[in-house]
């Protein structure tokens, strides 16, 4: 849901924001923080989506402050988006022009959730000290993005002149993958020291030069940093150590190659990180960053001041070839299936003795006959039961107990003394059987 208030004010928004909450439920009661965007015109929708992305896994208000015209009269156009216009946040864009353009921190303050963190991100340029800055001022984190700036390299070197706590940079969150990675690599055997580094990316790649000035404050080695085309990003890394080198290489932007010695290379998943995934992750932490902080402080003085071209670097022997980690890639993808399909099908059959079938048939054939034994055996007690009950019937004189019962069902309703009787007949009854196996014996001798 969008509603339009134009020509408005912070009061009629604030009231606005009420009223809502009261039609539609508790919408902001679960908000952990307040995001203000600072941003201009033509890349504010960008922002705000990128905004409502991250705030699925931190719910919160976001507030946009888009620059307009600074001409005129100064007037507020303000939206409101809730519900599924706006993640799992409250959007409130407030356009701003004329001389109001300069007092965006008067237009946020009454718009601010209570008792709760506020962050301000500027997702293109940003001022040449955030912390200075009137909306920044009141932030407990303050995020920019020298990727997006005119310059990239002049506004790091703004961001490590004015660092304050607080502050850090979309550039340094877009290669988290790439320190784990490599942190990962050099924590397995063998524990050797780095003797030399270079990173090579696109000239107009501020992840690149942090990632050359964290290896630099980290190892304190000898880091290069090798340039290629602009918009190429991150390219690879090479750590130099006595037994060999590790090579990180991503030629395409998505798969890259991992390379150790002793080890089979591997193919890593390793894609660039949208802006959305970016911002989430330094909204999941409030502190200040010491290792940025050291890196851009420390790190970026301790990088070489040359700079060759990604060519001269591959040429030398100082960086990784791409086209080569490249064509690895693609031999590897298909070596894999044709590994597990043939692993499936053409499974090796288990080694078995010459005198293996021998001893099975063997068994088996002595298992039947114990089983067949024990069949005759069983089937043999009811037979002889059998014949002992035809010697029974065959015998003068002889009374079944079942032939026993009958007079007493009859006699039921006679009175206690047929009850007796009837009792006496079936005792003198029961204790004839006994003598059914002396007749079952001449019977079977007179039929032999």
């Amino acid at each position: 849901m969008i509603i339009d208030l134009p020509s408005t004010s912070t009061v009629a928004i604030s009231k606005k924001l009420v009223a809502l909450r009261q039609d539609t439920g508790a919408m902001a009661l679960g908000r952990v923080l307040t995001l203000i965007i600072v941003v201009d015109e033509q890349e504010a929708d960008e922002a705000i989506e990128a905004a409502n992305d991250a705030s699925r896994q931190h719910p919160c208000r976001i507030i946009a402050v888009v620059i307009g015209n600074k001409r005129g009269a100064s007037r507020i156009d303000a939206q409101i988006r809730v519900g599924g216009d706006a993640g799992a946040s409250e959007v409130v864009v407030a356009r701003l022009y004329g001389p109001l353009t300069e007092h965006g921190r008067s237009v946020v303050i009454p718009l601010l959730l209570p008792d709760s963190p506020v962050v301000a991100w500027w997702p293109s340029e940003a001022p040449v000290n955030v912390s200075k800055d009137p909306i920044g001022s009141m932030a407990q984190r303050r995020i920019t993005d020298s990727a997006e700036s005119k310059n990239p390299r002049k506004s790091l070197l703004n961001r490590a002149d004015t660092y304050a706590d607080g502050d850090t940079d979309l550039a340094w969150t877009r290669i988290t993958l790439w320190r784990g990675l490599l942190a990962a690599a050099l924590d397995q055997r063998p524990f050797e020291p780095v003797i030399e580094a270079t990173v090579t990316g696109g000239s107009d790649s501020p992840s690149t030069d942090l990632l050359a000035a964290w290896l630099a404050e980290t190892l304190r080695c000898k880091v290069t940093r090798a340039r290629s085309r602009a918009g190429t990003g991150m390219i690879s890394v090479r750590l130099e150590r006595r037994s060999g080198a590790v090579d990180l290489v991503r030629p395409d932007g998505t798969v890259a190659t991992l390379t150790q010695p002793g080890q089979p290379v591997r193919r890593i998943t390793l894609a660039r990180r949208a802006t959305a995934e970016c911002l989430a992750d330094e909204l999941r932490r409030l502190d200040p960053d010491d290792i940025y902080e050291a890196a851009i402080r420390k790190g970026l003085a301790r990088v070489g001041r040359s700079s060759p071209t990604a060519s001269e670097a591959v040429r030398e022997g100082d960086a990784p070839s791409p086209k080569e980690a490249e064509t690895e890639a693609r031999r590897i993808a298909r070596a894999q299936p044709k590994a597990g399909s043939s692993a499936m099908v053409a499974a090796s059959d288990p080694e078995q003795s010459p005198g293996t079938t021998t001893t099975v048939k063997k068994a088996a054939a002595r298992k039947l006959d114990e089983a067949k034994s024990a069949r005759v055996a069983k089937s043999g007690a009811p037979n002889n039961g059998a014949a002992g009950a035809s010697a029974d019937k065959a015998s003068p004189g002889a009374a079944s107990p079942s032939t026993a019962k009958v007079p007493a069902k009859k006699s039921s309703a006679a009175g206690s003394s047929t009850k007796s009787s009837v009792k006496a007949s079936a005792t003198k009854g029961a204790a004839k059987p006994s003598k059914a196996p002396k007749a079952s014996k001449s019977a079977a001798k007179a039929g032999s």
